[in-house]
């Protein structure tokens, strides 16, 4: 595959600690010499997810899946490699040099063109703004209360006409492709190119880098839909960015950041002197927007409107967020319905108070099922004490689930006694079904289908000759080489495998981490397998010795047995037979030798 030349990708790689950018998206803790996690790839409660600092890789021991610091972003940020080198020389400061003609270069170009279309498309809405067709948009900034300052900020503007944006883009020099591409611009079934916006508020949407994306659109009358957002398309997935995180990052965001519903109360708390706060982008907060928050701070606060879909929004959110082990707060918000409401109503100082009052997810957790039951009737009461003790279990320190129970059991005169029964029965129960789960459950190796069985021993072998080879060490190599043919290995994948390693090996190109980038996914993926096991080789040379010897041994048993078929089933010659008869007793004392 075309790419960045190997002396880049091999200094970009140099310059980004695995470690330091896996531990941006999942919580972990150090574990002898590598870090363990839950793995973001698969739900589970255990961790199994295994960096290694030393190595350079990641592994899940669970699911499988493993790779050096560029299969992480490829797979957690949803991203091509190139992107990954990208992203990765941005964050240490590299100059990249321009890629050659590939189809790699093809797909940047177009995305280099649709950034350009939409950054001029911005300027564009927002110059609009200011000219006197724009006036129902203007009155409805005013209405708002947003001064010039913001307006500027977040680059709000005005879409006009029928095919003005078209027009203006055509004579800007870009071509109809890239314009199609942006889905700025739409062509019907005359094949006329139409605005896909008009008479429209625009909020342009940006990345984390400050890229304009995609758009959002707001009527400015009652006409339906009220919003109309950007498709997704080659610079645009909806669920992979957070609106307003490219002007947050302007302030201090690392020790808490604010989600909120809409564009507008991003925009309204901004103005009002609250920086640090973003919204999701669709319905619901995804996976990959929890790894862009817990990327960039430490601590996040929900609020979302107070009505039933913003009760629901928070709950997923939690679900979300509190897998990847971040610090989440709940907002309770009364008098308004949003954020925006509220800080124009009772100012931000208020609002600021709201913040640093923010439910714990236990207390928040604890108030909605309160909300739902009469604790004054027995039947209910017991069913809280119930529900309360499952959302206690599943805090994990020891400190803060004891502060906890003595605070539910003040606040709604339950013994903490009971409490801590329940919660133990649970843990106990929970505990006990682990283990049987553990037992019961089959190993799952995402393999490809082998043509003969193969014992665990021969597998064990090859991977025990492959472990040995990715340390990179060409001599070894030239040793293994002479001994172990390529067609010796019997396990498909590891054939593959050895395959790759001897052609780069005998180019002299020792660099495992960089003959990993061209392997495929499932290649990966068993090569970090074999990296992260510890095959307990304390003498190396007495290693690559045994393994040769089970190599002999095994042709030889095999030779051995093929003779005994060919003078047991076949008509032989007594030339032939003799001269068999005599291999057999040469094979069978070679192989009591070796006894």
């Amino acid at each position: 595959m075309p790419r960045y030349s190997d002396e880049i990708i091999d200094e970009v790689r140099q310059t980004n600690d695995i470690v330091d950018i896996v531990s941006q998206y999942v919580r972990l803790k150090r574990s002898g010499r590598n870090y363990f996690g839950l793995c973001p790839f698969h739900n589970e409660k255990s961790p199994s997810f295994s960096v290694s600092p030393d190595k350079q890789i990641f592994h899940c021991f669970g699911c499988g899946v493993g790779g050096n610091v560029f299969t992480f972003l490829t797979k957690i940020e949803g991203i091509s490699f190139v992107e990954a080198v990208q992203m990765l020389a941005e964050r240490s400061k590299i100059q990249l040099p321009t890629l050659e003609n590939s189809k790699d270069s093809i797909k940047e170009e177009l995305k280099a063109k649709v950034y350009k279309v939409n950054e001029f498309t911005a300027k564009f809405y927002h110059e609009n703004l200011y000219k006197p067709e724009a006036k129902p948009a203007q009155e409805y900034v005013k209405k708002r209360k947003l001064n010039n300052e913001t307006l500027k900020s977040f680059q709000l503007g005005f879409s006009g006409k029928f095919d003005e944006l078209y027009k203006a883009l055509k004579k800007e020099g870009f071509q109809d492709r890239e314009i199609l591409e942006s889905g700025l611009v739409n062509r019907n079934d005359n094949g006329r190119y139409i605005d896909r916006y008009r008479n429209r508020l625009m909020f342009p949407i940006c990345d984390a880098r400050g890229r304009v994306i995609a758009f959002g659109g707001r009527v400015l009358d009652d006409s339906k839909p009220k919003y109309i957002n950007s498709p997704e398309n080659i610079v645009y997935s909806k669920g992979r960015h957070l609106y307003g995180l490219n002007v947050a990052k302007k302030y201090n965001i690392r020790d808490k950041l604010l989600i909120v519903e809409g564009y507008m109360d991003v925009i309204s708390l901004h103005q009002r002197g609250i920086h640090n706060v973003v919204a999701a982008l669709g319905t619901a907060m995804t996976q990959q927007q929890g790894y862009l928050l817990r990327k960039n701070t430490n601590q996040i606060i929900l609020s979302y409107d107070s009505d039933e879909a913003g009760l629901a929004a928070k709950l997923r959110a939690l679900d979300i967020l509190q897998n990847m082990g971040c610090d989440i707060r709940i907002l309770q918000m009364e008098g308004a319905k949003d954020p925006d409401e509220f800080v124009i109503k009772y100012g931000n100082a208020r609002f600021q108070g709201l913040i640093d009052k923010a439910l714990s997810v236990v207390e928040f957790k604890v108030k909605v099922l309160k909300k739902n039951l009469n604790l004054e009737n027995t039947s209910d009461k017991i069913k809280f004490l119930n529900e309360i003790a499952k959302i206690i279990a599943k805090v994990d320190n020891t400190m803060e689930k004891e502060v906890y129970i003595e605070k539910i059991a003040k606040d709604y005169d339950i013994s903490k006694e009971a409490i801590y029964a329940e919660v133990n029965k649970l843990n106990y129960s929970k505990t006990t079904s682990d283990k049987t789960l553990e037992k019961a459950r089959p190993v799952v190796i995402h393999r490809k289908v082998q043509k003969n069985d193969i014992s665990e021993a021969v597998k064990r072998r090859e991977n025990t000759i492959l472990s040995i080879l990715l340390n990179g060490d060409l001599n070894i190599f030239q040793i293994i080489k002479q001994n172990i043919k390529i067609e010796d290995f019997k396990d498909e994948l590891n054939k593959e495998i050895a395959e790759k390693l001897y052609q780069e090996f005998e180019k002299e190109n020792n660099n495992v981490n960089a003959i990993l980038d061209t392997m495929s996914e499932e290649e990966q993926s068993h090569i970090t397998e074999i990296m992260a096991e510890d095959y307990e080789i304390t003498d190396l040379e007495k290693a690559i010795d045994d393994i040769m010897r089970s190599y002999q041994k095994e042709k030889l048993n095999d030779r051995k047995f093929e003779i005994l078929e060919k003078l047991e089933n076949e008509q032989l010659d007594e030339t032939t037979k003799k001269e068999m008869e005599s291999e057999l007793s040469d094979i069978i004392i070679s192989l009591a030798k070796m006894k």
